[in-house]
């Protein structure tokens, strides 16, 4: 089966999007069981799936032009078509090199979900493993096609990876699986709408079409994991996570796009990061990278807290509806 004709996943909507409702959760080693079917029957493998010797196409682009960073502002208004491309391509490039950067911390963690389990031998552990051997992959791709676009990779200070450690001495919980929703459904968000656009390079069009497929899985499993924490913890617990997870919805946006990338098109990192926060495009690519999850966490009771609904509306990434229930009023209802 190849790509094109496969559209849908167990647990999946219309090219692989994760389908799990908070009330729909159900027994962990029947959805383990469920996932590790799909994996064996419908899993793809980057090395044959891409044609790696096929040169990039000329003509075609590598982000669409509404979802760049500096769409919508004065410097964007400054740019060449050219430099709009070559600018592109190299957020492109920042996007997958931090992509590959939270695959490998990923599946970091979902190696200790794996030690932490006294069974190790049941189906959700296999699924687990199942799912670290698909994230590998996954990083493996990035990297060839950063390698193919010829940008260097977009790394991060020493410091904020030593950092990065830290995380392994914090115990698994409802934040650790709301975080694997965030990067997984923020590149899962942007790629089935990039994948379905022909004005993207095609390596690149592929790799969206092998992600989204692999990655509902991953999500279907993230989200009710999520739920089944919360309830085996107190609210106390659940605080401090609801609090973390703000913190990272706050952060993954400006972590996304690297602000070196704006000297490719000789702009200085503080002028395009400035423009890019002030940008009034900014809340609406907030919003559409994030609002499946954050319905989601926000009906799973992850979002209702005092000071992580600050933190989140500080974020720019809620949407109008859920703002004004936190605040306690009733949301707009539109007008047919």
């Amino acid at each position: 089966m190849t790509i094109e004709q496969s559209d849908t996943r167990p647990g999946g909507n219309e090219l692989g999007a994760s389908t799990v409702q908070v009330r729909r959760v159900g027994d962990r080693q029947t959805t383990a069981q469920r996932l590790l079917r799909s994996t064996a029957d419908r899993a793809y493998h980057p090395e044959l799936d891409i044609d790696w010797d096929r040169p990039l196409a000329p003509d075609k682009g590598w982000v669409m032009e509404h979802r760049q960073s500096l769409y919508g502002t004065k410097v964007w208004d400054e740019l060449t078509p050219e430099q709009r491309t070559e600018l592109g391509k190299h957020e492109a490039v920042s996007v997958l090199s931090f992509g590959l950067l939270a695959e490998v911390g990923l599946s970091m963690n979902l190696m200790r979900s794996i030690l932490e389990n006294h069974v190790m031998v049941d189906d959700h552990c296999r699924y687990a493993l199942a799912e670290v051997g698909e994230e590998t992959r996954h990083s493996t791709m990035f990297s060839r096609l950063v390698n193919k676009s010829g940008v260097a990779p977009y790394t991060y200070p020493r410091p904020f990876l030593k950092a990065l450690r830290l995380v392994g001495f914090l115990p698994i919980g409802p934040s650790s699986y709301a975080g694997t929703l965030l990067i997984e459904e923020v590149l899962d968000r942007l790629q089935r709408e990039g994948a379905a656009d022909e004005t993207v390079q095609p390596h690149f069009r592929q790799l969206m079409k092998i992600h989204v497929l692999e990655e509902a899985r991953h999500i279907t499993y993230a989200r009710e994991e999520m739920v089944r924490s919360m309830a085996k913890h107190g609210k106390a617990y659940n605080a401090v996570h609801r609090g973390i997870f703000s913190v990272m919805v706050l952060s993954v946006m400006p972590t996304l796009i690297n602000p070196k990338v704006y000297k490719s098109v000789g702009i200085s990192r503080l002028r395009g990061l400035i423009a890019s926060q002030a940008s009034p495009e900014y809340r609406d690519r907030a919003v559409f990278m994030t609002e499946p999850l954050l319905r989601f966490c926000y009906e799973a009771g992850f979002i209702r807290g005092a000071v992580s609904s600050r933190i989140m509306r500080a974020s720019r990434a809620l949407p109008d509806d859920i703002i004004a229930e936190l605040k306690g009023q009733k949301p707009s209802t539109v007008q047919e």
